[in-house]
């Protein structure tokens, strides 16, 4: 068997079209995913239509992901980036933390590369608990509670939680029932209102 050792995750022998489609197969389902999940929402987006969006064959959808919960969660994944969002917040210590994590929170949302994913996982949030466990799942566990518990301060998780809701509520009622006038803020207003708040949450004892 060809292929790079330590690639796959081990679910089965991959279907001959992932030679065919080659190492670009993997990025172009995550695309094709949020996408799907952006226009279609959680409960009527399919494997199968995340697969022929893509252009690939189901069964690697299979290969990569597994089943539609972790092709949603890697789709957040994408939109978040953990892995560089983490460094950057925590990078320059507890001071203007919540300056930083407010300017990223608010950056993301207001890219229209990663809103239109966002407003698909708020939304699928809200009516099917699948998707709202992958949400609390990334948001707290993946983001907000190592950020929180690298800071060292008591009950980082209750912290957290505090974050979390603060800028979840404001994603809802800016970016999907976009009440004014927070619908039509400047972003800098909102993150210098907010980063105080998220501050005080973080850092405080």
């Amino acid at each position: 068997m060809s292929g790079t050792p330590g690639a796959r995750r081990g679910r089965g022998r991959p279907p001959a079209s992932e030679r065919a489609e080659g190492p670009g197969a993997r990025e172009r389902i995550l695309e094709a995913a949020r996408s799907e999940f952006a226009e279609r929402g959680y409960d009527k987006t399919s494997v199968r239509g995340i697969a022929k969006a893509a252009g690939v064959d189901a069964a690697l959808v299979h290969h990569y992901f597994g089943t539609k919960d972790e092709v949603f969660a890697a789709a957040v994944e994408v939109s978040f980036e953990p892995a560089l969002i983490i460094p950057a917040v925590l990078g320059a210590g507890p001071e203007g933390i919540g300056e930083r994590l407010a300017r990223y929170f608010i950056g993301v949302w207001e890219n229209p590369a990663t809103r239109a994913p966002l407003l698909a996982i708020i939304r699928s949030a809200l009516t099917h608990e699948a998707a709202a466990k992958v949400l609390r799942g990334f948001v707290l566990r993946r983001l907000l509670e190592r950020v929180a518990a690298d800071l060292a301060v008591p009950d980082p998780k209750f912290r957290a939680e505090l974050a979390a809701s603060h800028m979840i509520g404001i994603a809802i009622l800016r970016y999907v029932i976009q009440v004014e006038p927070l619908a039509s803020a400047d972003p800098e207003e909102i993150v210098a209102m907010v980063a105080p708040t998220l501050q005080r949450y973080l850092t405080e004892a």
